[in-house]
């Protein structure tokens, strides 16, 4: 037992040094290429191996011939060991290369493709990794370019927007300042109407700025959905009475939910205000409120006929106004815009869809706790 002994600290002294210097050569290389690194780690096994042969050889004094035999046999093994590894480090270097060349594709601007062929469970992940990556880097730059899109929309239509009513003001205020206007009350009134344009024009711009540069704060309180929607729809009543659109709310289940009142107020006032202007006289606008599973979905339904399919995704992007128009009720295209913003503020969805004669909005909110 005593030699069994012997024998294993001669091996293991000699095997720890060589994983020593094994580890202190790794260390140096560390930087250069993977097939420099495995042939270091199959030199030091073997080293290793050969290192506590040696030394339980020489502790048992084997005969000379003996020794030589143990020597060349480790040797050889040695020497295949390093070519192997030179080889597998090749091939793994090569897979890499192949790799970054690859991933560089979808870094210039294009889509990601792993290469062809075999390749290890790490690279492979890492493949997978980069496919993923690059079609979210695609989806991103889709998303870039039409934000950009709805940029220069929206800038060209503030332009105008801003130019038209600013010239009528400047034309009628020079009427008036010259004495030449034929009704100055009339002139008046208009000018007070175009201001009170431009005034809620300029409002929506800042909400719709707060909105994108994450600065809206946002004070929930709990209140049900009858009371937000019972004052949403005593604000716009005056405009359908106009415009001769009647509001029906009277499938409104008094849940309650935790929402900024003031804000959810103005969602609700943007999509009664839309779809009254959308729908023709006599027409019907309504309006329901109703617990589905834990949330609360609140509904707009208009009868203006429908949104063609192809604009569907795009009704809350920011400039969209549904025509080429650029009077009222047109408007500036931020109303909606403002409606998505601020209910994905409350961890909410808004969407659209088209119905029998016309399109119902539905905005889902998180349901209050009970």
């Amino acid at each position: 037992m005593r030699d069994v002994f012997l024998m294993a600290a001669f091996a293991f002294l000699g095997a720890a040094a060589a994983g020593l210097l094994g580890a202190l050569a790794l260390r140096l290389v560390r930087g250069r290429s993977v097939a420099v690194s495995l042939a270091v780690v199959a030199a030091v096994a073997v080293t290793a191996m050969l290192t506590g042969t040696l030394a339980v050889a020489w502790a048992m004094f084997l005969s000379p011939h003996d020794l030589t035999v143990v020597t060349t046999v480790c040797a050889m093994a040695a020497v295949v060991s390093l070519v192997t590894a030179l080889l597998l480090g090749r091939w793994v270097v090569a897979r890499s290369n192949a790799l970054a060349l690859a991933a560089r594709s979808f870094g210039d601007g294009g889509s990601f493709a792993a290469p062809d062929g075999q390749a290890t469970a790490e690279l492979a992940a890492l493949g997978r990794e980069l496919a993923a990556t690059s079609a979210k880097l695609a989806a991103s730059r889709e998303r870039e370019r039409a934000l950009e899109s709805s940029r220069r929309e929206l800038v060209a239509w503030i332009s105008h927007d801003l130019r038209t009513p600013l010239a009528g003001l400047r034309a009628m205020s020079e009427a008036l300042e010259d004495g030449v206007a034929p009704d100055p009350d009339r002139y008046l009134r208009r000018i007070r109407t175009e201001v009170e344009r431009l005034n809620t024009m300029v409002g929506d711009l800042f909400e719709l700025s707060r909105i994108h540069a994450g600065a809206l704060s946002l004070s929930p309180t709990r209140i049900s959905v009858y009371d937000l929607i019972g004052d949403a729809l005593a604000g716009v009543d005056p405009l359908a009475r106009e415009l001769g659109v009647q509001l029906i709310g009277d499938r409104v289940d008094p849940v309650p939910v935790e929402v900024d009142g003031k804000e959810m107020t103005r969602v609700l006032g943007n999509l009664l205000v839309n779809a009254v202007r959308r729908t023709p006289a006599d027409g019907t606008v309504a309006v329901t409120a109703e617990r589905v599973a834990d949330t609360v979905v609140l509904s707009v339904t208009d009868g203006c006929g429908g949104i063609p399919e192809e604009d569907l995704p795009r009704v809350f992007d920011t400039g969209w106004r549904g025509s080429n128009a650029r009077t009222p009720p047109a408007g500036a295209g931020l109303g909606l815009a403002i409606v998505r913003g601020i209910v994905e503020a409350h961890d909410g969805q808004a969407a659209v869809r088209n119905v029998d004669g016309g399109c119902r909005f539905e905005v889902r909110l998180p349901a209050a706790v009970t």
